[in-house]
């Protein structure tokens, strides 16, 4: 730091002070990478990531909503929340300092992304940001840093030993695979509901291919403007209620609000291993286009969902009254 100008310390300085008071929970991300695309509208990856974070919120709220906690125990449900929102955590970590490091190149009228090493960020993701300030391929950029936080969160989550076994090798999560409940949706406040899903979310590929998917679903011309609608008008609570409220059929709260059902999580980060020293960076992820082999429009798969969930539930109520028979 110490060959560094007084300017450039002070950079540094805000934007880790900027980056941690905007990384405490779902809410304050999700808001935080909205915010952020509004005043850059140019880096379209910060609206997706923050339809994502809503996402992220939707899942962990319906941890402690009406049909969880008959299918779950408490344990198992703790263990979730704390996977989504690890991730969540340190996938913020990584990129909002490079998303301010962008917005003060922005305004000085140069590149400052040499940088970027201070905040332990990949060399894969330097080389994209230098290289978008030179080219200005908006796709390209978003694609990059879709490769970028899937990588940085395959070993520290996906692949860390607790994780491994209680989350993911768990019956429930192979469960939510395969029924895919792990979908990304993008609703709109004429009721309907858009997105993707994943199974395989495990392989970091699949993860990537999905991100892409969204991305294609998200800034489609048409699509776009009734995201963005939602976004703006819709403040983001984590319960699901936050779309549902504009559905045809009026449906009543379901799920809770995340900050009166999860607590502030203290988060710290002991390595930081840059993972494109130790990991290809496929030509696919960064150079095939997204390829949507099912349906983007969802409210109907979205309803069915939600009735077979229902179901599961009834199933295990009566499953349970026989037992204590």
């Amino acid at each position: 730091m110490n060959h560094l100008t007084i300017q450039e310390q002070t950079i540094i300085r805000q934007i880790q002070g900027e980056t941690n008071k905007k990384n405490i929970d779902n809410i304050s991300r999700t808001d935080a990478y909205f915010s952020y695309f509004k005043k850059n509208p140019d880096i379209i990856w910060s609206f997706l990531a923050s339809m994502v974070s809503r996402n992220g919120g939707w899942n962990m709220c319906d941890l402690e909503g009406s049909i969880f906690p008959h299918l779950l125990t408490a344990k198992t449900r703790k263990q979730l929340f704390l996977t989504y929102e690890r991730a969540n955590w340190l996938i913020f970590n990584d990129v909002f300092p490079q998303l301010l490091l962008y917005q003060y190149s922005t305004k000085m009228k140069r590149p400052m992304f040499h940088l970027l090493p201070y905040f332990h960020v990949s060399a894969f993701i330097q080389k994209e940001w230098n290289r978008y300030w030179r080219e200005n391929d908006k796709k390209r950029l978003t694609t990059a840093l879709i490769i970028n936080e899937q990588n940085v969160i395959q070993t520290p989550v996906i692949e860390h030993p607790i994780y491994k076994k209680k989350v993911f090798h768990s019956m429930i999560f192979s469960f939510q695979d395969w029924l895919h409940f792990s979908c990304v949706l993008f609703p709109t406040c004429g009721g309907e509901v858009y997105g993707a899903s994943v199974n395989g979310f495990k392989t970091l590929s699949k993860r990537i291919d999905l991100g892409k998917r969204l991305a294609s679903i998200l800034f489609h011309p048409r699509l776009f403007p009734h995201f963005f609608e939602f976004a703006e008008k819709t403040p983001h609570t984590g319960s699901r209620y936050d779309y549902e409220q504009y559905f045809k059929l009026k449906t009543v709260r379901k799920t809770p609000i995340l900050r009166t059902s999860f607590p502030v999580i203290e988060h710290n980060q002991r390595t930081h291993d840059d993972w494109s020293m130790q990991r290809i960076v496929f030509p696919s992820w960064l150079y095939f286009p997204a390829r949507h082999r099912h349906p983007i429009h969802l409210t109907d798969w979205y309803l069915s969902k939600s009735n077979q969930l229902q179901l599961l539930l009834s199933v295990q109520k009566v499953l349970e009254l026989k037992k204590w028979k």
